[in-house]
């Protein structure tokens, strides 16, 4: 039959148009005639469904919107790797693996920040995708992994075979998809690795398809049944048959010194590459060796991961400048010459207290060594000694308010000074602004220095100022910078504050030691004000979460009749006192603890704040007290506590299931 034909002729043309393109990145025909032959076979496939082929590009357009992902048990699991993260910890795998009477070569591989992926193939045709999962058991992902260009929906021999890989976004991709997300007021991806896994856990494949995600194949994991007998070799095999592997980095090396040497060469390219990478995997070349040397229940023994280092940046201390926050604490801050931490310029930074600085002996004219914890907030980590030319100053903390001063105090077992002078203006600023703050009260468009304008201005003095600006409307209206449309744009966003839930005010109002999760178990607690205001401190700190030290902070707040004064003040203002609970508590949520690992397609605060809405607590550990356990792609050490403590395990689709969504 000619149609039959002409469609096969497409497909054909078309992923091998997609394999010299994305795998061999050798494009041997133009765009327009990519573009030409794809409509063709779309106009033909719509006319004669029945023939639509397993293999047809078409079907990497994604666009199936599935309920869920369907569970799959690996035929061979999908172990880790163990991970080394020193030069001492790599020649001890090395000496290991000579002790077993081996002379070894290794292949060293780039390590992809992404997520495990599994490939199946059946006489030649893609059939299933799926990820790693527990290492045992995954989940069917076949419909997103079809949407990646370069995995191969047919590969050159048409055999049965399994392949294992990484999926990752690039870097461009994903300033790319960021800078869209930004434009549509929707919450950038933190880093490639999230967005990958994010992208991939989408339920509607078009979503997944619009992502352009990449994979490189890495493990044959059945290399025997092929007559290969070395790592390299499966590599080049999975290669020939259409898979694109990482060849450029992949390198055959003789002695642990060249190890050694390959990840120092990746180090410096490291920031160079494409795509992002957080190590190198060492694996033992001989398949024969590798099976002597076999594998432990979680990991081969004949591979390890090492990690690259968090990254570490140089620079000068030129000073130390003292802050006052809203509780009054006096934070020596660390003043830097200009240094890039993994990315982000650093200036300055927290040296949290008096006690950090000597503990680290930090003097003014060091050489510090900064980095970011988590990948977000820039700290200093050591002290180069070796760099002093003694023109460096020792610390001294200050003794006395930066701002207003008054004599500092330092309260019995706390690290910290404080500034007990409740009308000093830096402590108004501050609790001022955390009144307006995203996570109290939000009122969009008070930054701090709008507030501290408004509050050297005298508008602003206390926080139930914020409410009466509207009877100067008008004299705001006339200052510099501002116009009719800003200040009225403020004015509303006041005016909605007053409908904001009870747990919000609470937390604006800056009671010591009430965060964002006490102020919500309070309120949901108490349901109004003046139920938190009668509350003894027995009752209170009986309440699960709440100590004695925040059961007598809030005490001692309610019993100033300063603070009873603005209560009242701000009733008469008509700010809401009650909490309002928009989304009704669920039985298999209330009082049950969550503890979530891993990488999932939701972020954590949505996920904690969908758990506290239904009236359940999250809480950073796992212990015997703790319900349930929501897993991510990769946990870590929590996952292995909680199966040793026999608590309930929670996949993502389980977790949403629970939600009744």
């Amino acid at each position: 039959m000619e149609i039959e034909k002409r469609i096969k002729y497409l497909c054909d043309i078309i992923n091998q148009a997609n394999y010299d393109y994305h795998v061999l990145d050798n494009p041997t025909i133009t765009d327009q005639e990519y573009d030409k032959y794809l409509d063709e076979l779309y106009k033909l496939e719509e006319k004669y469904p029945n023939l639509v082929r397993d293999d047809s590009p078409t079907k990497k357009i994604g666009g199936e919107v599935l309920d869920k992902f369907k569970k799959v048990v690996h035929d061979k699991p999908m172990m880790s790797l163990s991970d080394v993260f020193n030069e001492d910890d790599i020649v001890l795998f090395d000496k290991r693996i000579r002790k077993e009477g081996i002379n070894p070569k290794y292949v060293c591989e780039l390590k992809i920040d992404g997520l495990s992926v599994s490939l199946k193939y059946e006489k030649g045709i893609f059939k299933s995708a799926a990820t790693r999962g527990d290492g045992v058991t995954g989940e069917d992902i076949t419909n997103n992994v079809k949407t990646i260009k370069t995995v191969p929906l047919k590969i050159q021999e048409a055999i049965d075979i399994e392949v294992r890989g990484e999926i990752f976004m690039s870097k461009k991709t994903l300033q790319e998809l960021n800078a869209k997300r930004i434009a549509n007021n929707e919450t950038p991806f933190k880093n490639c690795r999230n967005a990958a896994a994010g992208s991939i856990r989408q339920l509607d494949s078009s979503i997944a398809q619009k992502r352009n995600l990449e994979v490189f194949i890495y493990h044959l994991p059945n290399p025997e049944d092929y007559g290969i007998e070395t790592h390299l070799d499966a590599l080049k095999f999975m290669e020939k048959l259409g898979f694109r592997t990482n060849k450029e980095n992949n390198q055959l090396v003789n002695s642990i010194d060249e190890v050694l040497h390959y990840i120092e060469e990746k180090k410096k390219i490291r920031e160079n590459l494409p795509y992002d990478i957080d190590g190198v995997v060492i694996k033992l070349n001989s398949l024969a060796d590798q099976k002597k040397i076999g594998n432990t229940i979680r990991y081969p023994k004949w591979a390890t991961a090492y990690k690259f280092p968090a990254e570490i940046s140089y620079t000068r201390l030129v000073d130390i400048k003292f802050t006052v926050g809203r509780t009054g604490q006096v934070t020596p801050n660390a003043i830097l010459e200009p240094v890039n931490v993994m990315g982000s310029t650093i200036s300055k930074t927290t040296l949290h207290n008096e006690d950090f600085v000597l503990d680290k002996e930090i003097k003014i004219g060091d050489i510090v060594g900064i980095k970011k914890a988590g990948d977000v907030i820039p700290e200093v980590v050591c002290v180069l000694k070796e760099r002093r030319d003694g023109t460096e100053k020792d610390f001294e903390m200050t003794k006395t308010c930066p701002i207003c001063g008054s004599t500092l105090i330092k309260k019995e077992n706390e690290s910290a000074y404080y500034c007990v002078n409740e009308n000093c203006d830096r402590r108004i600023i501050e609790s001022l602004i955390h009144y307006a703050s995203r996570d109290a009260m939000n009122i969009t468009g008070f930054g701090e220095r709008i507030i501290e304008d408004f509050y050297n201005f005298g508008y602003i003095k206390s926080i139930k100022d914020f409410y009466k600006l509207d009877e100067i409307s008008e004299e705001l209206k006339d200052l510099e910078g501002f116009g009719n449309k800003s200040i009225e744009n403020l004015l509303t966003e006041i005016n909605n504050s007053k409908n904001n839930s009870l747990e919000r005010l609470i937390f604006g109002l800056g009671i010591r030691y009430v965060g964002k999760k006490t102020a919500k178990l309070l309120a949901r607690t108490y349901k109004t004000m003046d139920n938190i205001m009668m509350a003894s401190y027995e009752e209170l700190k009986d309440i699960s979460d709440i100590g004695d030290s925040i059961a007598s902070s809030i005490c001692e707040y309610f019993k100033n009749p300063e603070n009873i004064e603005l209560i009242n003040d701000l009733k008469k203002l008509n700010i809401n006192m009650n909490y309002l609970n928009t989304i009704e508590e669920k039985e298999n949520f209330v009082n049950k603890t969550f503890v979530i690992t891993g990488t999932l397609s939701r972020g954590r605060e949505e996920i904690r704040n969908q758990i506290e809405s239904f009236g359940g607590k999250v809480s950073d550990s796992v212990s015997k007290k703790t319900d349930y356990v929501i897993v991510g792609e990769n946990p870590g050490s929590k996952y292995n506590k909680a199966i040793s403590l026999n608590i309930p395990i929670l996949k993502e689709e389980d977790f949403i299931l629970m939600l009744g969504e």
